[in-house]
């Protein structure tokens, strides 16, 4: 496993291991021990979620706040998605700054995000099956979100807004102005 610092403080890109030959591959996708090495953090995540989306579809950018703020440990089982980050952790250096990592099936990178950040992705492919674990269960009170064309993020989703799909939830997120506001 070797790890990459992004410019988001906390925020890494993870690189794993692929042992592969002519029957396959292996990968060990998560190490405690190593992980904590690496990053110099202590997580202890408490469960799996995956989704499978069709192009096109982005969901987010949704997060936990207060005791409920959630890391997660991202990656691609299937197909390609644009997943993106922001940071949102009051007082943080990088505070209302966005990262872009393209994962992908292929690539078998896996993406570290912190508690403190918006997060959401965006199916670049026919089809993707994504897969995170999380460190705090899921809390419908603490939800809060940003609306994915926010004009002071500025964010390049990589795909014209006319091929987006959301859900109605998705829809209705506040601008990432009101969420400063509201620390």
């Amino acid at each position: 496993m070797k790890i990459e610092a992004t410019p988001l403080q906390d925020c890494f890109i993870i690189h794993d291991t692929v042992h592969g030959d002519a029957r396959g591959y292996f990968i060990e996708t998560f190490n405690l021990r190593d992980f904590k090495a690496a990053s110099g953090l202590d997580i202890v995540f408490v469960q799996d979620n995956q989704s499978r989306s069709s192009k096109g579809v982005l969901r987010g950018l949704h997060m936990q706040r207060g005791s409920s703020a959630q890391a997660k440990l991202v990656r691609v089982l299937e197909g390609a998605v644009l997943d993106v980050v922001v940071d949102l952790r009051k007082g943080s250096p990088s505070f209302g700054q966005h990262f872009t990592i393209e994962l992908t099936a292929e690539n078998h990178k896996q993406f570290f995000v912190p508690a403190g950040f918006a997060h959401g992705f965006v199916v670049l492919s026919e089809s993707a099956t994504f897969f995170y674990k999380v460190d705090k269960f899921y809390e419908p009170g603490n939800e809060v979100g940003i609306m994915y064309n926010d004009k002071d993020l500025n964010i390049d989703w990589k795909l014209p807004s006319s091929e987006l799909k959301f859900s109605e939830k998705d829809k209705t997120l506040g601008s990432f102005a009101e969420y400063a506001a509201s620390l």
